[in-house]
């Protein structure tokens, strides 16, 4: 006699007039799929074709060699060295440094400030909840631009002229011309070990909190102790070897490390912006936990804090980070309208590119695979965290 679990585990086997029947189904569905592929290609076989011969109607060369032509474009902001007589290529790497600079601080920014915003919209004082909840619909309900657009105008019709700034306790400016803050005169000596000091507290702090805490809080107090290394050594720094202090020198600010009002404006929007939807992020991954896990951890005798450590944080970080990785592949796309307020990313240097050569096709091309490729880079990390996550909740 069979046993249960033999009967329900036997697969009878098919007659053969069901395999054929079979196998022709799938011979039409290859065909079908052969075909529809066959067809795309075609027709982007033709598009192409038309494309080539627009451009050689009009006598524009295709190709990029175009990139190893001088630039002739003036950047007025730079993370390195450049003038008009680079390279086109040179140019595109400005723009790129620049767009991954106001998406890495932008990141940073909305992340916390979305955090706060959405533990707001969850606290038990109303006047809390009351500004928290008009940050999400003012910000999340007015377009980016329209939000770009007036910040850049507050700042540059508002404030001051270069030579009436604002003092800052004497460590900043403030001024139509952006925001000059006091740095250590040796500037880069200063970033390099705040930033190996931070990486080695970061390690370290973690191993010591993975004692008395999950990997997810560990993970967050070493971030959170790196970060204040980092600013500690570079205080230090600067106290060691002086600082550099902005300073109002005829008309204009001389010394010290200058933000402009372009970046300012770009910063600032995508901040605002990104983080009424991260807040809601939170806070909706915050009340998908039921309120049971509250009483249980309670029940086992935790502490509030070490509740929020232990079940609540752990499964709400479970439910908000695949939709973060899509915040965050969204802000790096919404800095391309820096072009609308004179910031020169990517898109304004490829647009003033195709002004001058009038390669548009290659300029776009381009434009679209950094894009493609750091949101790619952007996917694969947030996948990593949220595997990471998941894992640690299991």
């Amino acid at each position: 006699m069979q046993t249960g679990q033999s009967q329900f585990s036997a697969v009878p086997e098919l007659d053969p007039a069901c395999r054929a029947r079979q196998a022709a189904a799938h011979r039409r569905q290859f065909l079908v799929q052969a075909a529809v592929l066959a067809v795309v290609f075609a027709v982007l076989y033709w598009l192409a074709g038309n494309v080539v011969d627009n451009l050689e109607q009009r006598n524009i060369r295709s190709g990029f060699e175009f990139l190893k032509n001088a630039s002739n474009i003036e950047i007025g902001e730079a993370s390195i060295a450049f003038t008009s007589s680079d390279s086109v290529a040179r140019a595109f790497f400005v723009g790129l440094l620049n767009t991954l600079k106001v998406s890495f601080f932008a990141v940073i920014s909305a992340t916390v400030l979305g955090i706060i915003v959405g533990l707001m919209r969850l606290a038990a004082h109303p006047i809390l909840r009351l500004l928290g909840t008009a940050h999400v619909e003012f910000y999340r309900n007015i377009p980016l631009i329209i939000q770009l657009f007036a910040i850049y105008l507050l700042i540059t019709e508002l404030l001051p002229m270069s030579t009436d700034a604002v003092s800052l306790g004497g460590w900043a400016l403030l001024s139509k011309a952006g925001l000059q803050v006091a740095v250590p005169k040796q500037a880069l000596l200063s970033l390099t070990a705040a930033g190996l000091a931070g990486i080695l507290t970061l390690f370290l702090v973690r191993l010591y909190a993975l004692r008395n805490m999950t990997g997810l809080m560990a993970n967050l107090t070493g971030v959170l102790g790196g970060f204040a290394m980092a600013i500690v050594v570079w205080l230090l720094f600067g106290w060691l070897s002086g600082w550099s202090k902005p300073v109002i020198e005829g008309f204009s600010i001389e010394g010290g490390a200058a933000l402009s009002p372009e970046f300012l404006a770009l910063w600032l929007g995508l901040t605002l912006f990104t983080s009424a939807s991260i807040a809601e992020i939170v806070r909706a991954g915050v009340i998908a936990v039921p309120p049971g896990q509250w009483n249980a951890g309670l029940a086992l005798g935790m502490t509030r804090v070490q509740t929020v450590s232990y079940v609540i944080f752990p499964q709400s970080m479970k439910l908000a980070v695949p939709p973060l990785a899509s915040q965050y592949m969204n802000l790096t796309k919404n800095s391309s309208l820096a072009v609308v307020i004179g910031y020169p990313d990517l898109v304004a240097i490829g647009n003033s590119t195709i002004n001058i050569t009038g390669q548009a096709l290659e300029v776009i091309l381009l434009i679209m695979a950094v894009y493609l490729t750091i949101n790619l880079v952007i996917s694969v990390l947030m996948n990593a965290l949220n595997a990471r996550v998941t894992r640690t909740v299991r």
